[in-house]
């Protein structure tokens, strides 16, 4: 019979040995994903070189295989405050640090070294892939009358596929029904400290993430990270707020952007100093509109921005 491309079941559990499988289950550790990506056989192919007495191709080595996997989550909190929502585990994997007020809150913020990995199991139709010491990046994103996303973007460790013979049951409740972007769901948008008419926003932690293959260890490891800021809002008089003098003044401006209204499903991002870059012009309904580029820095380290659920 056909395998349906909609069989699919996405799992993911933080590993506590790097690499080792963290065997996930159906009933903790399901991720209700959307866009699901699987590239499944990453490398190169490497040509065998024979010298050979007629014309034809060369045979192949596959090298440095990697596996990598792209899916995105609605970023909903858990509903209660200081509970870690159910996509907690995926975010801590890249490169982002997790702590847990009780009945409080709980705060993410991008971390330098200490990096988590998780193992994925992916499964469609009866065959399950496992990505191992899976690390990743993601992107933050906020679109107005959408529903905001996170979206993952994981590289694996390459293992064989199989076919087990028996798919989990797999509880998503954890997951709670999104907000919609409104300017009632998402009340607060702020630069500088002044309200600006958001359109759009994205926060990419740009992280640098590659695979080191080498004689006695192969990792995937986050060695770097650019995170960058975007969005683009409703022009304002300049005696308002003036991006284009913050931008030749190479001024930093705080950001404040709240998703939610009730008690446990706020999300609060907050960047102390957000550098805007050079402005641009967009015409929406002929009503122009600010592209804003910024890049969120660090004060002390590990703190340009952070993600804060209450």
């Amino acid at each position: 019979m056909p395998i349906k491309w909609k069989s699919k079941i996405l799992l993911c559990k933080r590993e506590t040995v790097y690499g080792v499988d963290a065997a996930p289950t159906g009933t903790v550790d399901g991720i209700l994903a959307t866009s699901v990506v699987l590239s499944p056989m990453e490398g190169q192919d490497v040509s065998r070189e024979h010298e050979l007495p007629w014309l034809g191709a060369q045979a192949t080595v596959p090298t440095q295989l990697a596996m990598r996997l792209q899916y995105r989550v609605e970023m909903v909190p858990s509903g209660t405050a200081g509970v870690p929502p159910a996509w907690g585990t995926s975010l801590r994997a890249c490169a982002v640090g997790q702590t847990i007020t009780a009945a409080t809150s709980v705060v993410y913020n991008p971390i330098s070294d200490g990096h988590e990995s998780v193992t994925h199991h992916f499964w469609i139709g009866p065959t399950r892939f496992v990505l191992k010491g899976s690390r990743g990046s993601a992107v933050m994103r906020i679109d107005a009358q959408g529903i905001p996303y996170l979206e993952f973007d994981f590289r694996g460790l390459f293992s064989l596929p199989s076919d087990p013979g028996v798919r989990p049951t797999v509880d998503l409740t954890a997951f709670l029904a999104p907000d919609i972007a409104t300017s009632l769901n998402t009340p607060v948008f702020t630069l500088g400290a002044v309200p600006l008419v958001l359109r759009n926003f994205s926060l990419d932690l740009g992280n640098d993430v590659q695979g080191r293959f080498l004689i006695g260890a192969e990792s995937i490891l986050v060695v770097d990270r650019t995170d960058a800021i975007s969005c683009q809002v409703e022009a304002v008089p300049l005696s308002t707020f003036d991006p284009f003098a913050a931008a030749a003044g190479q001024l930093r401006t705080a950001l404040s952007l709240q998703h939610g209204r009730s008690a446990g499903r706020k999300a609060t991002l907050a960047v102390a100093g957000a550098q805007l870059q050079r402005p641009s012009f967009a015409n929406q309904q002929n009503i122009l509109e600010w592209v804003l580029p910024m890049v969120p820095l660090p004060t002390a380290g590990n703190d340009q921005w952070t993600l804060t659920l209450t």
